[in-house]
């Protein structure tokens, strides 16, 4: 079972019992309580070693750095501002006391960045590190999912496929040799959750997702949710990862397009607009349709429809 199905399994699951002044639970980025004239955004993520990071590759300070992030982004991609969060780590054995101290300043200076204090979580012991990040914020108007609107301009803030570039690169071994190789590592270790972005559209924007296992999967969610389809222009896609894209991706033999449809941990949102309401610091990659599914629209005009692929916890066997 996948990933998403496994997700519509725990969906349907849990979400049986109504519960008084959740506005949105399972299927979004951030569940959605209600609070006076405004809304509490709730989102939790759990970083496992040598599932979303290798010490071989990142110090202990970027991975505590990169677990904050990670968690932020769902806010962000909800119009929300992160008011405060809690970390539960379960440590190694082999951890040792200036290994916590690292991994602490990466988380607190990941917190710091982005003006909101940890003020509480869990410690214990496990078989590899592990960290759960839980980030309460609060937004006027919550952007979700399911806002979407045939019509609607499709739009990116941040960056795509650089930090796919970087993570490859570092898993042949490869150093740094160049700016865009630099750039791609840089941006693979540490990510940045835009706030800032995300509240600038809060607003106006009729839906959003955080590109987090990359754009084919995570604009197939979004799409999903709303009823609609989705048609990305691949001249703007590439525009959005820019040279160092396109170089690195030359170094390291893949397709450049490919990296950024697929590569995954952008933490760059991706949200729709009314026409002439798109946030200033987005740039437009496509637009949503009537029907389902995503489709690339080639420099030729002609669309080819895109398969739902990107990071999977949970992938077909056999």
């Amino acid at each position: 079972m996948s990933e998403l199905a496994r997700l519509a399994l725990l969906r349907r699951l849990l979400t049986t019992t109504p519960a008084p002044g959740v506005v949105v639970g399972i299927g979004d980025d951030a569940a959605v309580l209600t609070q006076g004239s405004g809304s509490l955004v709730w989102t939790v993520d759990t970083a496992v070693e040598g599932v979303h990071s290798q010490r071989a590759w990142a110090t202990l300070r970027d991975i505590g750095w990169r677990s904050f992030m990670a968690a932020a982004s769902d806010l962000a991609a909800m119009g929300a501002a992160p008011r405060g969060a809690l970390s539960a780590l379960v440590l190694p054995a082999t951890f040792t006391d200036a290994d916590l101290e690292e991994l602490a300043l990466g988380q607190a200076h990941a917190a710091a960045a982005l003006g909101t204090p940890i003020v509480g979580g869990n410690l214990s012991r496990g078989a590899e590190l592990s960290i759960t990040t839980s980030v309460l914020g609060e937004a006027p108007r919550p952007v979700l999912r399911r806002g979407a609107r045939p019509g609607d301009i499709v739009a990116i803030a941040g960056r795509l496929g650089l930090a796919a570039a970087g993570l490859e690169a570092l898993g042949r071994g490869a150093l740094p040799g160049s700016a865009s190789m630099t750039a791609a590592i840089e941006t693979w270790r540490h990510p940045r959750a835009l706030i800032a972005e995300g509240l600038a559209a809060g607003s106006t924007a009729t839906a959003g997702i955080d590109l987090s296992d990359g754009l084919a999967l995570d604009a197939t969610r979004l799409a999903a949710e709303s009823g609609v389809s989705i048609v990305l222009d691949a001249d703007r896609i590439l525009a959005v990862g820019g040279p160092d894209l396109t170089e690195v991706a030359g170094l390291l033999s893949i397709a450049p397009l490919d990296l950024a449809l697929y590569g995954g941990e952008d933490y760059a949102l991706l949200m729709t607009f009314a026409p002439h309401e798109i946030a200033s610091s987005f740039t437009a990659v496509g637009q949503c349709d009537a029907g389902d599914g995503i489709f690339l629209r080639l420099t030729d005009g002609t669309r080819q429809k895109i398969a739902a692929r990107g990071f999977d916890h949970f992938p077909a066997t056999g």
